[in-house]
């Protein structure tokens, strides 16, 4: 199947499992209190931040394992695959302690009413690094067939268990123990667990310098995520519970667009990590293309029909969280256009390029902390934040691919002179 191909089809799973999450958000929405819904939005984020590390590895695990796998570098490959077993054993005990240490100051720290859900958000942090590791098998190994079918039974256990207990117990601990539930569904990865281990093949660690210089980059990069996870938590640590609860709900509606095209990248990093040049390079170039696009259109038709989204999500309209919905969806175009120019570049180790993009993230968190105490003023600055993020890297990015040609240039006129 042409790259291409892959990515419409593994993003036409992520629609549908969108809705599945779409209709996760609106059973709790109904089931639970508006207050309480905030309360799982806000530890859904921080379980994404607490989960940065394990990302920083899983980034440059997925670069190494295509890499690897592209040159037929099978010990490697071997090497790392089970190499980052033992590191993951040692860091699930390790993380553990640091569990039980930092539940009360992140209570604290953000404002969280109840320490139980840091233990909840923490519980699914631990259990996030396993499956953090079969989906980065799978991608690295290209198995995007698979890894959009273990999401696709991931969500539907997400869905079948909060719709289930927090029926009984309208918490958000329950809402938020249902993504650890759903978790449980990369277990299905070790049905293939002869395509993965080849332990008759000699094992050569690559732990080397070169490695470690992606996993420093791959931190930097990390920095992005503020982009889209640093808004919720800054609403938790200063909004009220209904302004909390409000707030999520507009979020999420929004956030649905680049998860739904996010998968195309998922396809480009792979496979821009294992080769630069010829066909692949146009497969990659039509994959970044339809991304644009898909985000384009996606917010579009977001802000078309969102009062009918509304409706579908809460069973009554609402004007206010219908106007909270225009800026937030802006934001999120321009900050998945500036996701797709880090993840080229980290699979290209443009490593300049690539921290930019996370240093941006970081300045973009700490301008909503100091501006953010209202979802008017939150809101307000998002937008005007996204685009002047995007035209920087934009700039990057133009700087990077001219760079690239003069040292083209120059290395063709060495090979004419000799």
């Amino acid at each position: 199947m042409k790259l291409w191909r892959s990515g419409i089809f593994i993003s036409a799973v992520g629609f549908v499992g969108g809705l599945g999450n779409y209709w996760f958000q609106g059973i709790i929405y109904r089931q639970m209190p508006w207050a309480e819904c905030g309360y799982t939005n806000g530890t859904l984020k921080l379980i994404d931040l607490l989960g940065l590390p394990l990302a920083i590895i899983s980034y440059s695990l997925i670069h190494y394992i295509a890499h690897y796998r592209a040159n037929d570098d099978t010990a490697r490959l071997q090497g790392l695959i089970c190499g980052y077993q033992k590191y993951l054993l040692q860091a699930t005990i390790a993380g553990s302690v640091l569990a039980a240490i930092l539940a009360a100051p992140l209570t604290w720290y953000f404002d969280f009413p109840r320490w139980t859900l840091m233990l909840a958000a923490l519980v699914c942090v631990l259990t996030g690094m396993w499956a953090g590791y079969a989906a980065a098998l799978c991608q690295g190994m290209s198995w995007f067939k698979r890894l959009a079918i273990i999401n696709l039974i991931a969500v539907g256990m997400r869905v079948a268990f909060g719709w289930m207990m927090t029926k009984k117990f309208s918490v958000a601990e329950v809402a938020v123990s249902a993504t650890t539930f759903s978790l449980l569904a990369n277990l299905a990865l070790f049905y293939w667990r002869k395509d993965i281990f080849k332990h008759a093949v000699k094992q050569i660690l690559p732990w080397d310098k070169e490695f470690r210089n992606f996993m420093l980059v791959a931190a930097g990069v990390i920095g992005g995520t503020f982009f889209f996870q640093a808004d919720q938590l800054i609403a938790q640590k200063y909004f009220t519970g209904e302004e909390t609860g409000t707030y999520a709900a507009a979020s999420k509606l929004s956030q649905a667009l680049p998860m739904v095209v996010g998968p195309l990248l998922t396809v480009l990093f792979t496979s821009r990590s294992g080769h630069k040049g010829g066909h692949a390079l146009t497969d990659q170039t039509i994959l970044l293309v339809l991304y644009a696009v898909g985000l384009v259109c996606g917010a579009a038709g977001i802000l078309f029909f969102r009062e009918t989204f509304i409706r579908l999500l809460l069973k009554t309209e609402n004007p206010h969280i219908s106007g909270m919905m225009i800026p937030y969806t802006i934001a999120m175009v321009f900050f998945g256009l500036s996701q797709a120019i880090g993840m080229w570049s980290l699979a290209s180790r443009w490593f300049k390029l690539a921290i930019l993009y996370g240093v941006l993230g970081l300045a973009y968190w700490l301008v909503l902390l100091a501006v953010g105490k209202t979802p008017d003023q939150l809101l307000h600055v998002m937008p005007y934040a996204s685009m002047i993020c995007f035209a920087i890297l934009c700039i990057g990015w133009i700087m990077q691919l001219r760079a690239g040609d003069d040292a083209s240039s120059n290395m063709a006129k060495t090979g004419a002179v000799v």
